[in-house]
């Protein structure tokens, strides 16, 4: 738990914001701690697979366009990758906009999303990045949180 400015007790979320717990003064903090437990949503678990989605398709594509300018000169595979890719692309940018609202992404984070949509595979390192600095919420938080002794 951190302390505000205030002396309230906060819970901080990913996006570096702090919100006052409800109902908790000095007198309560000493009695109980607050935890705060964060969940990926269904919109945030369906970013991850979009992104992950997005990358498969880029490599698809990449292997069509390989085939059809080879030796073989046959575009059956950029005619097969090539809507697949482009319907991801939109889902994943899409899907970028509502986590970001939700998640309360910065300015900047949400555009170097957006960018990472162009450049092959990049959707997939910045869903790892984004998981390790925690924008995307705890995928496996505990179904109920152990209960803290009062001392």
């Amino acid at each position: 738990m951190l302390l505000y400015p205030s002396w309230r007790p906060v819970i901080p979320v990913p996006s570096g914001r702090f919100f006052p717990v409800p109902g908790a003064g000095p007198a309560s903090m000493a009695r109980r701690e607050v935890v705060a437990m964060v969940r990926r949503d269904r919109v945030t678990g369906l970013f991850v697979g979009a992104a992950v989605a997005e990358a498969c398709s880029w490599l698809g594509l990449l292997v069509g366009m390989a085939v059809k300018y080879g030796p073989t000169d046959n575009e059956v595979g950029v005619k097969i990758f090539g809507p697949i890719h482009g319907g991801l692309f939109v889902v994943y940018l899409l899907l970028v906009l509502l986590v970001a609202r939700r998640q309360r992404w910065s300015l900047l984070a949400t555009g170097v999303a957006l960018a990472c949509a162009v450049p092959p595979f990049a959707t997939l390192v910045y869903e790892r990045w984004a998981r390790r600095r925690g924008m995307l919420g705890a995928a496996d938080a505990p179904a109920r949180p152990e209960p803290v002794p009062a001392r």
